[in-house]
């Protein structure tokens, strides 16, 4: 029986990128394949004419289905969702901006064949600023050494898995996650083949700064202890060092009784001490309302319709 592949496509007002896109994905798959392919389109939320310009595209004979969310939600959200409603033997993704090259999907379906049941296409370079690949740089050391011990030092954005992982993407759907540290976490037989991502082509990237920190700050509070670890390992050195201060004093006005009382030394010592007591407070309040966040079991994604851009002939 001949697999089928579901390429899920998030996008965030792409208007300029969605008619190459299309004209791209109608040429690659035309020609003749080792599987069948289905299009999953996921708008995250558009507030340009992208839905407009999908709707006026020519497609070929493959299956396109576009799946509109009711808003923004995030382009994780977004990438569950199309999971969701995913019909392949396998799952992949590729994005709007057509920095990937779609032979990323031939070359990580023929590592599906050799029973990986998740395949990842790590970045070997990037034509991102400097400040973005210093990101993604920090990002990649911190994730390898307080959460996942096995992510990979260039980062990724494009994998393929199966649909046993699938079904447990399907029944685990986290809040305030990151997708892509989920899949990686499960264990199973894994490989990675590497690629070289291009630059975007037209528009400007939706990968805002607000969006990486908060990408950040899941990754930490989902996967890692290693913010509470910070608050004891803190509140340790902060009690040493309180003990080590008194022993210092009292010595010191033992035996030269030459220090003098002054506002500014405590004045520092508190602001010091209220700022690292806040900090830690912080910390703790970040999990405890993603606890309170989880327990809602709001949905992570709302669909607001489903269209199928094209049928089968």
């Amino acid at each position: 029986m001949i697999s089928k592949v579901s390429v899920i496509i998030p996008f965030l007002n792409e208007e300029e990128n969605l008619p190459t896109l299309v004209q791209i994905l109608n040429s690659y798959f035309t020609k003749e394949k080792e599987y069948v392919v289905e299009i999953i389109l996921v708008n995250d939320g558009s507030t340009d004419k992208s839905l407009e310009v999908l709707k006026k595209q020519k497609y070929s004979n493959i299956d396109y289905k576009l799946i509109s969310l009711s808003k923004n939600f995030g382009s994780h959200a977004a990438l569950r969702a199309g999971i969701y409603y995913a019909t392949g033997s396998h799952i992949c993704f590729m994005y709007a901006d057509l920095q990937d090259p779609l032979i990323l999907i031939d070359k990580l379906f023929e590592e599906s064949k050799k029973g990986y049941e998740i395949c990842w296409a790590t970045r070997e370079n990037t034509e991102n600023s400097f400040i973005e690949k210093t990101f993604s740089k920090l990002y990649s050391t911190m994730m390898k050494k307080y959460a996942v011990p096995n992510y990979p030092e260039q980062g990724f954005d494009i994998v393929m898995f199966s649909n046993k992982i699938q079904a447990y993407i399907n029944q685990n759907i986290e809040v305030n996650s990151s997708l892509f540290l989920q899949i990686l976490s499960l264990g199973f037989k894994q490989t990675s083949i590497f690629y070289k991502k291009e630059a975007r082509k037209k528009g400007k990237s939706k990968w805002t700064l607000s969006k990486k920190i908060k990408l950040f700050i899941d990754s930490f509070v989902a996967f890692s202890y290693t913010p509470i670890r910070l608050v004891t390992i803190i509140g340790i050195l902060l009690f040493f060092f309180g003990i080590f201060w008194s022993a210092y004093l009292v010595t010191r006005k033992i035996l030269y009784n030459d220090l003098v009382s002054g506002w500014p030394v405590l004045i520092s010592i508190l602001t010091i001490g209220f700022g690292i007591t806040n900090i830690s407070l912080g910390i703790i309040a970040e999990y405890l309302w993603r606890t309170l966040d989880a327990s809602r079991n709001r949905p992570v994604f709302i669909i607001d319709k489903i269209i199928e851009l094209n049928q089968k002939k």
